[in-house]
């Protein structure tokens, strides 16, 4: 799915808090050698977070647990041991098949599935992550934008959008440049261009402190390069990050100053990778088309294969077979979460409801505020009606999740079955806010003003949530 370019004119201008003044101009601050200057990292954050609902607006973000708790873990991993550290970051999986990611203001970095099923190992994937986590600790986008000075209305919301959107399509890139300044505008884009090679060599420098291989970066590019022979147009991860032969010596040579050390793959990896393959088949196929990649051989990493062709089963109700696969699986990796996720929720889809509950209850119990782990236990306890239970059990991971909408969906159904009406509504107002809904957010805070309740600390903080929400309703008006 390819996310429209109306989206980004509409969200970028939100975060940056300029007051309007005669013929409708934008009076922007006189910029010095510091970006900081322009847009603070404050401004750029809330730029994300309108980003993102924008994007989830769309239904474009994919919400798995197990592929969105290993894209940000990942992400973390690498942010950690970035140029800088105390950089915040937001890590999600666009669902679209299209070979590309983008990083956005406030440490937003979008990865298309596409993308993750195109690298054949973590440390290839590792090197696109970190090379736009180095765009954001760099701050590309927002030395881009100040580099154009003064600008009206329409120039800053055309700018931001051509550059965003040329991240993720180059027509409607260039599209977007033709409608507003088109010659300035792509000095621009070209200006950001500049910056590949400086986000190369952080990217690199990245992978090698996070015990990852620096080599992965130019092994991916030379990769795509040469797939790109096959394809009827290229990636378009080419299109915006052009590749030459000079860039992947470059890369090879930045890699050779590093120790050598032998990377270990992570199944994580493997496993969402080919979670993605998979979701992108008709689902009546995949279990054929997995029992013959495993007879025939055809895989990068058989642990991957057989897990996906145990869910496929399990989903045609074989349950049976479905576990036979799996237990070598666990034998060898008794740790491996999504492996025991696997398990247990066939377990509880077969009607083996104590066992599931139990082995849900001890994995919690020895990772604490595991996503995956806290997610699937608690949509096993709803179904069997232990509403209290899931509730309480989803209370206690909400200061972990503050961004997901799909949390709030279903700690709000808890809530609501379990009697708590009034904090039901709040959680579904965030709900409706994450996801780009502010008008049905603000509905939602509303009817939960008007339950009775002697909590008067919990209607102040809904009253004072309902009035910021206004607020930005008010702003989102004027775009």
């Amino acid at each position: 799915m390819r996310l429209r370019h109306t989206i980004y004119v509409l969200i970028i201008v939100f975060g940056l808090n300029i007051p309007f003044a005669v013929a409708g101009t934008i009076q922007l601050p006189d910029m010095g050698d510091s970006a900081n200057t322009f847009l603070s990292p404050d401004q750029e954050r809330r730029i994300g977070v309108e980003l993102l609902r924008r994007i989830r607006l769309q239904s474009a973000i994919i919400e798995d647990p197990i592929i969105s708790e290993y894209i940000r873990s990942l992400g973390y991993r690498l942010a950690e041991n970035s140029n800088n550290p105390s950089q915040s970051f937001t890590f999600f999986v666009i669902d679209d098949r299209s070979i590309n990611a983008f990083a956005a203001p406030g440490g937003y970095i979008g990865i298309n599935s596409g993308l993750i099923t195109a690298t054949e190992s973590e440390s290839e994937l590792a090197s696109v992550v970190s090379h736009e986590i180095a765009h954001v600790t760099q701050r590309h986008l927002v030395r881009g934008i100040e580099a154009q000075g003064k600008l009206n209305l329409p120039s800053i919301a055309g700018l931001i959008a051509a550059i965003i959107i040329g991240s993720q399509n180059s027509e409607l890139g260039q599209a977007t440049l033709a409608a507003s300044q088109a010659a300035a505008l792509q000095a621009q884009l070209n200006f950001t261009r500049h910056n590949e090679n400086e986000a190369d060599s952080f990217g690199i420098q990245t992978l090698a402190k996070s015990d990852l291989d620096p080599n992965a970066m130019a092994s991916f590019f030379e990769h795509l390069q040469q797939a790109s022979r096959y394809y009827s147009r290229p990636p378009e991860f080419l299109s915006t990050h052009p590749v030459s032969t000079t860039r992947i010596s470059n890369a090879r040579s930045r890699a050779r100053s590093y120790p050598y050390r032998q990377v270990a793959e992570n199944l994580e990896f493997h496993i969402v990778r080919e979670k993605l393959q998979a979701r992108s088949m008709d689902p009546k196929k995949v279990t054929k088309r997995y029992r013959t990649l495993l007879e025939s051989e055809q895989y990068i990493n058989k642990t991957a294969v057989i897990y996906v062709y145990s869910l496929s089963l399990a989903k045609e109700g074989k349950y049976q077979q479905s576990l036979e696969q799996l237990s070598p699986l666990l034998e060898k990796y008794p740790t491996q979460i999504s492996l025991i996720m696997a398990k247990a929720n066939i377990l509880f889809q077969s009607g083996a409801v104590e066992k599931a509950l139990k082995l849900f209850s001890q994995t919690l119990q020895n990772y604490p505020h595991d996503h995956p782990t806290t997610i699937f236990y608690a949509q096993a306890l709803l179904q069997l009606g232990n509403y209290k239970q899931a509730r309480v059990l989803l209370q206690k991971h909400r200061p972990f999740r503050l961004n997901d909408p799909e949390f709030f969906k279903l700690l709000s159904f808890a809530e609501n079955q379990a009697g708590f009406k009034l904090e039901a509504h709040q959680s579904l107002a965030e709900y409706h806010y994450l996801n780009g809904q502010t008008s049905s957010a603000i509905q939602q805070l509303e009817a939960a003003l008007k339950l009775p309740s002697n909590n008067f600390y919990l209607q102040e903080k809904i009253q004072a949530r309902r009035d910021q929400l206004k607020q930005l309703l008010i702003s989102e008006s004027h775009f």
